[in-house]
């Protein structure tokens, strides 16, 4: 039996357990706050799309259909949330390198507090969804900033970054969903998280110790050939193709099925039958980005397949209701975030573990491009399976 590969390349040097765990959690903490705007503003985006009510939900809006659906679909905040940051990534594997880190993160910290006051200053729905374009900005930025990093970090980085990102799922919805049942309207909802950009800033400037190997002046990536960057994205295409399927039937989900998965009978209106479909789904992608030392995996299409089956089996249950209950409902939308985040977490482990030291931090921009590929499809695929099952009686 073959060895096992060690989880990054030998070459990196171990690290002393206190900065270990010193750079564990600053990477964690940045995940965190890196994807708390992204994450809040999915979560928010039936309230966003609808007229102002707190947290209440309006009747029918008189489509005659019994989805009980908004006028525009909550694919139109995925795409504000996603088309800036895809934009980033294309660029970025190209351009990003003439920007210092430390620009990058405090342009996306800024991208990030502007975002918050956006939505939270409830001028309507057009400066809304300026905000979470915002949002949009600051999470791609910062993720092909961090992700970059964090794979010249021995072990701790690309891992614990994963983790972070689980976790501002999770603790995004819980606390989203937490104020407005508290009574807290969408608007002062969101106060709170202005702070973040500021822990950003903290995490990275005094928490993060300097990396192991130089990243500035320009990282290694610069001297790659036109030639080099080709075999290393065909290289990284084994790993970023499959997660992109894997997230296009993920929001296809999220963004085009749930708002449509209505229980009438329920106790729960169709607000709060939303946002606990938000929430269980980030319960299960904090689980799985959370795996990395329990459970490897490398065939990143077996996942991939197991998505799309689960978003076909909910694409026949909004057409032809045969789910018995909302529990069922439930129960697949959190398997539905396991399977994604476990595909998000080993794929970059994979990249991160399979690139040359030299190509690295290049493969790892072009890699964060396979996740925001699918979800920009998805958003797409997502308004027009509104207008198919919204369409007046």
């Amino acid at each position: 039996m073959a060895e096992e590969e060690p989880l990054l390349p030998a070459e990196d040097p171990p690290e002393p357990p206190s900065t270990h765990w010193r750079n564990g959690a600053a990477f964690w903490v940045l995940g965190l706050c890196n994807n708390l705007p992204y994450v809040v503003m999915l979560s928010a985006a039936r309230d966003i799309l609808e007229p102002p009510r707190g947290a209440q939900v309006p009747a029918p809006h008189g489509n005659g259909s019994r989805y009980d659906c908004n006028p525009v679909s909550t694919g139109a905040v995925l795409l504000a949330d996603i088309l800036p940051t895809l934009l980033i990534k294309l660029v970025a594997p190209f351009v990003v390198h003439l920007l210092p880190y430390n620009l990058r993160v405090v342009v996306a910290a800024f991208c990030a507090w502007g975002s918050f006051a956006l939505v939270a200053s409830a001028a309507g729905m057009a400066v809304s969804l300026g905000g979470v374009v915002l949002a949009s900005a600051a999470s791609g930025l910062g993720e092909v900033t961090f992700l970059a990093l964090a794979s010249v970090y021995p072990r701790v980085g690309v891992s614990c970054w994963s983790s972070g990102t689980g976790a501002a799922g999770l603790g995004g919805a819980l606390a989203y969903g937490g104020l407005l049942q508290a009574g807290l309207p969408l608007p002062h909802a969101l106060l709170p998280a202005l702070g973040l950009p500021l822990l950003t800033l903290l995490s990275y400037f005094f928490l993060l110790t300097p990396p192991p190997r130089p990243t500035e002046p320009p990282p290694p990536a610069v001297g790659l050939t036109l030639g080099e960057k080709w075999r290393v994205t065909k290289g990284v295409l084994r790993h970023a193709g499959p997660l992109a399927i894997v997230y296009f039937a993920e929001y296809f989900i999220n963004q085009g099925l749930l708002e449509l998965l209505y229980f009438p009978a329920s106790i729960l209106t169709h607000g709060e039958q939303y946002r606990w479909y938000q929430l269980l789904y980030q319960a299960g992608v904090f689980a799985s980005r959370s795996s990395l030392r329990c459970l490897r995996l490398r065939r990143i299409w077996l996942l991939a397949l197991l998505q799309v089956l689960n978003a076909l089996v909910l694409l026949v249950a909004v057409a032809v209701p045969f789910l018995p209950g909302l529990g069922v409902a439930f129960a697949m939308v959190g398997g539905e975030g396991l399977l994604g985040g476990a595909a998000y977490a080993n794929a970059f482990v994979n990249v991160a573990e399979e690139a040359a030291p030299e190509g690295r931090e290049f493969a790892m921009t072009v890699a964060s491009l396979g996740d925001t590929v699918g979800i920009a499809l998805a958003g797409g695929a997502a308004l027009g399976v509104h207008r198919l099952f919204c369409r007046p009686a």
